[in-house]
């Protein structure tokens, strides 16, 4: 019978999550709406800050997709993942700790989209440390505990920086003091929670040191990326993920600024967004629980059906109420898709080789990411609507969905 409890290093491991879900939750609450400040100022219109933004955070995206797959093969080299994990962690938090320095959009929009490549890069190394720190038996309630944990321990840095954007007057700060300390908070629990993993951390799957890794890495990609087309379950997989984490994604970058292109409240969509990370928590849990009586591939064929319903609701949405609703059932799916994507792939794919595989799944999401938030960006401009560009959403949800029954049925015949 399999133990359940979670052992040392896949706390630890956990723990990067807790660290880095806090500065996806500013992306998704605090830093568009300070960004919609600075645009205003500027004289920017509401659709054309949605476009920039959607553009900024396609910006971040492409690039960690171009430079991931040759990261992530340089990772499973022996002795480099670490280091190349630490680099782009530290990338992401000093970003992150100096968001608040820029007052002009653009420079502020440089400033994140950097932040964002080094927040983006560090998960190439730290999803492929899954092969090293579980076995492939725990691997959908460990991913499932980091989402989880995430979710709730990102709440901590949240709810205080709330405190200070939103009191910071009664407490005696300026509105960019506020800012600047809630910037600084992040950095700081992103830092610490993960300094347990850094010194733990060993990794057990690797590539043997060549005389030239680098070289050597670009040769084994190229090697992979021929080989990775006879494996059809795994390329058919990844093009599902592709469509399917294409919406996840967006509606993670770009929920708040979507909220404030319809002009709701500001106060009510930081609430509603903490609020999906509360449903998250209990939701992702309950997900790892059911993996262990029920396959991974029907309970993410459950989330991306889930999603389809969501993306729908979301294009006729014009009121605030609907708008918690939306949250609401976000956080019941949101952590589940990715966290048992994360375990499938993990599951199917060579233990020795998971940076380079990682580097790869991360083309395909964060080129998912990229697609996502361009259209609606494009769509938003051209009908002048931000609802419109929703729509393409749920065609999105629906293709991944076809092919991932497709891939998991040639899984199945390989497993």
């Amino acid at each position: 019978m399999e133990n359940t409890k979670l052992n040392k290093l896949e706390k630890y491991w956990i723990l990067y999550d807790v660290g880095n879900s806090a500065f996806v939750l500013l992306i998704a609450t605090v830093i568009p709406i300070y960004f919609n400040s600075l645009a205003e100022e500027a004289g920017i219109s509401p659709v054309d800050y949605l476009a920039c933004w959607g553009y900024a955070a396609s910006a971040a995206t492409v690039i960690v997709a171009l430079i991931g797959p040759v990261l992530g093969t340089i990772a499973d080299t022996q002795g480099f993942k670490k280091p190349l994990f630490a680099a782009s962690m530290a990338v992401g938090v000093i970003g992150c700790a100096i968001l608040s320095f820029p007052r002009s959009w653009l420079l502020f929009l440089v400033v994140f989209v950097i932040a964002k490549i080094g927040y983006n890069a560090s998960l190439i190394f730290y999803d492929s440390m899954l092969v090293d720190i579980t076995t492939p038996e725990r691997m959908d309630t460990v991913s499932s505990h980091g989402y989880a944990w995430g979710y709730l321990g990102s709440c901590i840095p949240f709810i205080i920086s709330l405190v200070l954007i939103l009191f910071g007057e009664k407490l005696g700060l300026s509105a960019h003091l506020a800012m600047t300390m809630a910037f600084l908070l992040n950095a700081v629990w992103w830092l610490i929670v993960t300094l347990p993993l850094l010194k733990t951390y060993r990794q057990e799957n690797y590539v043997s040191l060549p005389a030239r890794p680098v070289r050597s890495s670009f040769t084994r990609l190229a090697a992979t990326l021929r080989d990775i087309r006879k494996q059809k379950h795994i390329f058919l997989f990844l093009l599902s993920f592709f469509f399917f984490i294409d919406g996840v994604y967006t509606i993670i970058d770009m929920a708040t600024a979507y909220g404030s292109a319809l002009g709701f409240d500001t106060q009510g969509l930081l609430l509603a967004l903490l609020v999906t990370q509360l449903v998250a928590f209990p939701c992702a849990l309950i997900f790892s629980r059911l993996s262990k009586s029920h396959e991974t591939s029907r309970l993410l064929r459950v989330c991306i059906i889930a999603y389809i319903s969501i993306a729908l609701f979301a294009v006729q949405l014009d009121k605030q109420w609907e708008f918690w609703l939306l949250a609401i059932l976000v956080g019941m799916f949101q952590g589940a898709i990715q966290a048992l994507s994360r375990s499938y792939f993990a599951k199917i794919i060579p233990s020795e080789k998971s940076g380079e595989y990682f580097g790869i799944y991360d083309i395909f999401g964060k080129g998912a990411s990229f697609m996502g938030a361009t259209l609606v960006g494009i769509i938003a401009q051209v009908t002048g609507l931000p609802n419109a560009g929703v729509a393409v959403l749920a065609v999105l949800f629906v293709i991944g969905f076809i092919i991932f029954c497709k891939a998991d049925k040639l899984n199945g015949r390989n497993a």
